[in-house]
């Protein structure tokens, strides 16, 4: 058994862990982060032994599952009563709830209890979130924002943002952890401009684009804004800007097809790609030469970013993954002009080919640097059932819009 100061010491720092996580600053200390949890977990069970506070727990078992520790979610049915519903006392602990509930979202298939937490925490943060019982205006935000999007599936630079303006507020709030959140996010915004100046003037930059008409997107903010959500951290900078970049492709290519292209002309597009030789662009006219111009150049600029890092492997599967998108644009076009109405399944396999999930994924991988590995691109290649799921969230998404 554990002594109470160990106890004490070893949650202390899983939650500040949590703090770290919350507030952006995790990045700075892998290191020690996966050494303290490595050590934690292996006496897990005499740390949650006797502990019974809703948000100590609910803050372990996040932190754990953060980093792919398994910690049981057994471990909340400790907050049951003996009817087997949850303690209505629990409602009391509004931080606690919330915690609570952001656990939900780290939740498998087999964490059925996690279910009823669900459904718990929903009907009684609700009310808080508007104000039908009362609340700290900081403790409020924070829910609404948790209610829209959880911590768990928002873009982590957002989670920052938010949680530096509600953690200000706190009465036992660390200053200097405080400080060095905001000096953190500070210099990710002055990294995050340059990245942004970067994409556009390498847009604005380019042969064509001055060429366009006026229906083509010119999307650079959000282009880049969706690179964000794959990674933010200051050392994949460069990965974000080649996964802005590929975007503004899709985009481009997507709209040619859709609005400027007949099936012919797609057709021969689509060939010219295949190929990927631009000797083979000779019947290619106005904005489907333009396209294949475009695609051209974008993947030289990567080859000459990969060639000195010894990883031009990659090219040939970003490639692949790019003639797919070639394929499923054709596709889509005959669909469109000759009426056919795909099933289901059909629609989110070719329709997430054709805004480039593969790709885009592929391309973050490529991002990464020396973590991007050769496994990682096996894994993308074999359309795992993660990627499927994330398509059916997309789908999902577009209809209640």
């Amino acid at each position: 058994m554990l002594p109470s100061s160990d106890k004490d010491g070893l949650k202390t720092k899983i939650l500040s862990i949590h703090f770290l996580e919350s507030l952006g600053l995790s990045y700075h200390f892998e290191k020690e982060i996966e050494e303290s949890l490595k050590h934690a977990f292996e006496k897990i069970e005499d740390l949650i032994a006797d502990e019974n506070d809703l948000d100590t727990i609910s803050a372990m078992f996040r932190v754990f599952r953060t980093y792919g520790l398994n910690m049981l979610s057994d471990v909340f049915k400790r907050f049951k009563g003996d009817d087997g519903k949850f303690k209505e006392c629990l409602i009391e602990d509004v931080k606690g709830m919330l915690s609570f509930y952001e656990a939900v979202h780290f939740g498998t298939t087999t964490d059925h209890i996690l279910d009823e937490v669900l459904s718990f925490t929903l009907n009684h943060l609700e009310t808080l979130a508007t104000g039908r019982r009362a609340c700290p205006p900081h403790i409020s935000k924070l829910i609404q924002n948790a209610l829209h999007i959880p911590q768990h599936r928002n873009i982590q630079a957002l989670v920052a943002r938010e949680y530096i303006s509600f953690y200000e507020h706190e009465e036992d709030r660390d200053d200097t952890l405080l400080k060095l959140a905001k000096l953190n996010f500070k210099f990710l915004q002055l990294h995050y401009f340059q990245e942004l100046k970067t994409i556009t003037m390498w847009w604005r930059e380019l042969e064509h684009t001055s060429n366009f008409p006026p229906n083509f997107r010119e999307r650079t903010v959000e282009t880049w804004f969706a690179a964000l959500m794959m990674y933010f951290e200051p050392q994949f900078s460069l990965g974000r800007i080649m996964s802005a970049k590929l975007y503004l492709v899709i985009t481009f290519l997507d709209d040619a097809c859709d609005t400027y292209g007949s099936v012919p002309e797609v057709e021969s597009l689509v060939d010219c790609l295949e190929r990927w030789d631009p000797d083979y662009m000779e019947n290619l006219q106005g904005h489907m030469k333009t396209a294949f111009k475009f695609v051209m150049y974008l993947f030289k600029e990567y080859e000459e970013i990969l060639r000195p890092q010894g990883r031009l492997f990659m090219m040939d599967k970003m490639i692949e993954e790019f003639k797919i998108i070639a394929r499923t644009n054709l596709e889509l076009v005959k669909w469109a002009r000759g009426g056919h109405v795909p099933s289901f399944d059909e629609y989110i396999e070719s329709g997430g080919a054709e805004i480039g999930t593969y790709a885009t994924i592929a391309c973050s991988i490529m991002g990464l640097g020396e973590i991007g590995r050769k496994e990682a691109f096996e894994w993308l290649i074999s359309r795992p059932k993660l990627v499927h799921v994330s398509l059916l969230a997309k789908f999902k998404i577009s209809l209640q819009k």
